[in-house]
């Protein structure tokens, strides 16, 4: 099949953790729910559309990690705008303004493989891919933390069944649902993090569908028992959501 081959990176990255509220934590890399909003920030598709567009059934979604995981944590001034407007802070008055510690991920950058099944996307993601053009900003997470990105190729990908039963260097993060038991072959020089991450949304934007997934924090392959995975004509191997 023909994937789509491109790299997201910025100065900056914030990929909320569904399960963090007064100290926001960030996932290591966008989540393939967070890749859906980026394609459809290319293309032009809205908030309300996009997750329909880019379903599990139509969209296959691949993410290597590019730069090591570097986490900071800033503090964030927070205003209070209920009822529609904003008061100016005064002295001794902490009800209108809150600072929040928030984590971010410092100099992150991605490649990004995507495949979808209907060729007008396609047709679409390529040409603004190409041409390095963006129906709306495209940023890492929050809307302050804006992102570039540069266009790899088109490349063909063949999906592959580890009938030899042996461990194969996975270039992307790998769900661990791949993985056979006790498939993961760790190696002394290398960083390995697991992570629960959300894999889908239905239209009210409520998870239905998440995964555990296993990477290495530099960004180098992981050698891994899978059950299947992907190949190019280069023999690069990588797996989807």
């Amino acid at each position: 099949m023909d994937v789509l081959v491109f790299d997201v990176w910025g100065d900056y990255a914030h990929f909320k953790k569904f399960y963090t509220t007064s100290s926001p934590l960030t996932f290591s890399f966008p989540p393939p729910s967070t890749v859906k909003g980026m394609l459809g920030a290319i293309i032009g598709v809205n908030k309300d559309e996009y997750l329909e567009k880019f379903s599990k059934g139509k969209c296959k979604i691949g993410v290597k990690i590019l730069n090591p995981v570097h986490k900071v944590r800033l503090g964030l001034n927070h205003i209070n705008t209920k009822g529609g407007y904003w008061i100016p802070c005064k002295k001794n008055n902490h009800e209108a303004r809150t600072q929040i510690r928030t984590e971010f991920l410092r100099a992150p950058k991605y490649r990004i493989y995507v495949f979808h099944k209907e060729k007008d996307i396609v047709g679409k993601l390529y040409n603004n891919l190409i041409k390095h053009e963006s129906f709306y900003t495209l940023s890492l997470g929050l809307s302050e933390l804006l992102a570039n990105y540069e266009f790899k190729g088109v490349f063909r990908f063949e999906e592959k069944n580890n009938e030899l039963d042996e461990n194969i260097e996975i270039g992307t993060v790998i769900p661990v649902n791949l993985i056979k038991p006790y498939g993961i072959e760790f190696e002394e020089d290398k960083k390995y993090y697991k992570e629960r991450i959300p894999i889908e949304m239905n239209s009210d934007r409520v998870v239905e569908v998440y995964e555990d997934v296993v990477f290495e924090a530099e960004g180098r392959p992981v050698k891994a028992n899978v059950y299947k995975y992907w190949e190019d004509s280069n023999g690069e191997r990588i797996t989807f959501f």
